[in-house]
Parts: structure tokens; sequence; C-alpha cells
């Protein structure tokens, strides 16, 4: 048994330590937080192998410097001076080539599909209980030319092995009537499922208290003590932790606490919106409104609406015209339907750790004999959650991994 210390209770720290309880280890969580909020808490709950396409896609940043003053596009760039952030998009331009997203694509395919997998094994398990349905998830669209987009990547996720079907208005109209008349077509990935997050973290973080794991909340890391290769503590400021093994799991704040280590792990916060509809939507299936980029998913005993990325540093600020695209989307997308001024009042934002290529940092550090980083899943962090968990438990215990870690390597920048 080993006494293993995870910075960040997010869905992969509360997954690294789920893994890591089954394999008989000591676990303490440290969050600066109280685990009730944040990215993990306020997603979109899809698990998707159709999302194989990084988010370095070529073309990207060239997109997002058209749409950097405008501030209600679907990824915008906030205006600043940052060296970190600059470096960062350097990185990212590096990384949106044709043949580098040519590579990522099998990689996070395999990934979605052994996490989704394993979602459904912990559901069987009943070791705790959680929402999530298989239902698949509808890419829709309203021009020629999403429509042609989306038929070619349904093309590539048919060549993948995936379970994608290309619809037409009236199949798409027949499936999901709430849709309105400008809603031209879709492609159904039955691969997918979704899920309510809230719940799945809540009855988690409840099934780990239960199992003895040990919870430092509201205590930010200041500090970690060092002797040559080796970790000794994390320092809070009120506490150190002592352990034989470290996982840094903290999200987007995870890049300034391996800086503190002298690591690069260039990982960048994407702000996303959502907000909950408890009214009767009559919306039965998850769906991503494409031109908007918003995603839609029908929850246990409400309805989400979420999108946007926003990347403009630390923050939680909620730009009003944001929240109202996410709303001119919903309203646009399903025929009589309108978010009331409360449904967008009551809208919160998150931080989603963007690595530079789409793909995530999972691995043990070179540096430091007993320091695991997992982090930088961007938007896939919630379909990603029990792989990473699952990897870290492996890594710890120097079994052979589920996946290669190659592509997911720490000094890969």
């Amino acid at each position: 048994m080993k006494r293993v210390a995870i910075i960040g209770g997010g869905i992969t720290g509360l997954c690294s330590a789920y893994y890591l309880v089954k394999a008989g280890h000591d676990v303490t969580i440290v969050d600066k937080g109280n685990i009730t909020d944040g990215a993990s808490f306020i997603n979109a709950g899809y698990v998707t192998p159709s999302h194989f396409v990084p988010i370095a896609e070529p073309g990207m940043i060239n997109q997002g410097i058209k749409w950097m003053f405008n501030n209600s596009s679907p990824f915008y760039i906030k205006p600043r001076w940052d060296m970190d952030f600059f470096k960062w998009s350097w990185y990212f331009k590096k990384s949106s080539t044709k043949q580098k997203v040519a590579k990522a694509i099998p990689v996070l395919k395999e990934l979605n599909e052994k996490s989704r997998d394993l979602y459904a094994e912990m559901l069987a398990s009943l070791d705790f209980d959680f929402h999530m349905e298989r239902k698949g998830l509808l890419m829709v669209y309203k021009s020629a030319k999403n429509e042609e987009h989306e038929a070619k990547l349904a093309e590539k996720g048919k060549e993948l092995g995936l379970d994608v079907s290309v619809l037409d208005k009236k199949a798409l109209h027949d499936l999901e009537p709430q849709f309105s008349e400008d809603v031209i077509g879709g492609v159904h990935y039955e691969c997918d499922a979704h899920s309510t997050p809230n719940l799945f973290m809540k009855n988690l973080k409840k099934w780990l208290d239960d199992k003895g794991v040990k919870f430092v909340l509201e205590e930010t890391v200041t500090g970690l003590e060092v002797d040559g290769k080796t970790i000794k503590a994390i320092t809070t400021e009120t506490n150190t932790i002592e352990a034989d093994e470290f996982i840094m799991a903290a999200g987007s704040w995870t890049f300034p606490l391996a800086k503190k280590l002298g690591l690069n792990i260039p990982i960048q916060p994407g702000k996303g919106y959502s907000m909950n509809i408890t009214r009767e939507t009559n919306i039965t299936l998850p769906a991503i409104l494409t031109e908007a980029k918003v995603a839609v998913t029908p929850m246990d005993g409400f309805t989400r609406f979420a999108g946007t990325m926003e990347l403009s540093g630390d923050n939680s600020t909620i730009l009003p015209n944001r929240v109202e695209a996410i709303a001119n989307a919903a309203s646009s997308f399903y025929s009589g339907f309108k978010l009331t001024s409360e449904e967008k009042q009551s809208a919160t934002s998150g931080l989603r750790p963007v690595s530079p290529d789409g793909l995530p940092f999972i691995g043990k550090s070179s540096k430091f004999k007993n320091l695991n980083v997992a982090a930088g899943h961007a938007m896939m962090g919630w379909s990603l959650g029990p792989i990473t968990g699952k990897l870290m438990s492996e890594i710890i215990d120097a079994n052979t991994t589920s996946v290669l870690l190659e592509p997911f390597d720490l000094e890969r920048f």
C-alpha cells in the first residue's frame, strides 16, 4: 500500500482516487475549493468517441484571430499581454498541422472508447449511483457548409469503426421534433453517451469518503517539498501532506504548480458557460448546435445548455453577451423555445484545461520519480475521466498501461 496525494478534486482527481482505492492505496485529495463547482460540474456531460479530432485543427488560430474582437463568438481569444499565453499559442500553431491531427485521431478515439466502457463498468459495479444513457449525440446544422464539414467527419468516423449515421431533414425531425425548420440535417453518433456530472461527482465523492479517502478542502497548494528527485510533501496555508506518490490533476492550475518545480506543462484555461433549465423542454437527445458550438443535454431533472471556448486567462467572469449567444442559439435551433432572463442570469462558468495540441498530459515525470501528471484534457475532461484515473493507478503500481502513454508525454513541449 502506498500513500498517494492528489492535487485536484475534479473528475480526473476523483477517478484517480477511485482506481487507487480499488488497488488498495491510502489516498488524500487536496483542492482549493470544496468540490461543488467548476468545469467538472458544469460541463455538457458527454462521453464522446465522436470527438476524435483535437482542438488544434489547421486554421483554428486564424479563426481565433478573426474572432478576437468579437467576445460573443464561439471561440474567443481575449487580447492580452501574457508571455505564457504567447508561448502556448506558438505551441498550438505548431501542433495545428494535418499530419499531427491525423496522428492524434486514433489516439483520442481509443481513449474515449475505453473511458466510455469504464463508465459502464462503474455503473454496473453498483459502487455508487449515477445517471448515464447511451442515446448517442447529434451534430446538427443549418448551413450547407456545416453539412459538408460534418458529413466528412462522419465518413472518417465510419472508417474508424464508429456507429454513426447521417440524417436528412425529415429523419432528424422525426428523431427530435423540437428542432426548428431552419435545421436542415444532422449526424447521429450512436457510439456516444451522456450523463449528469454534478450527480456523478457528488456520489463518487461520498463513496470515496466512505472508503476512507481524506479530503483537504478549501486549501491552496503553496509549495512542494523536494529532496533531490523525490517529492516529500505538499504544503498548503495550514497543512503539510506527506506521501509516497503525488498526482498533479489540478486542471488549469497544473501549469503554475508544475512551474514551481521547473517543469513546463503548458496548459491554458478555456472558459465554458452553462445554464440548467429545470422546466420541461421536451428535448430528448443530446445535440451540438454546430454553427453556434453550443451543447444541449437532457440530464437527470433538467436540460443543460453549455458552450463557448473563451481563452481569457484565469477568471470566472460571466460575460452577458456570451450567455446571450447561447440563449440565441437555443431559440434559433429549437422551435418555440426561449430562455427566460432568470435562466440566463443563472449561468455559471468553469475553466477547462487546454493543452496546445488537444492531447492531455498523462504520465510520470522524468525529473521527479514520484510525480505523476494527469491534466490538459480540454473539452474532453469529462469523457476521459475514468480512463485517466485508471492510467494513474496503473502507472503508480508499475503495471502495463491500458493504452500507450507516448502521445501524452509530459515533456513533448
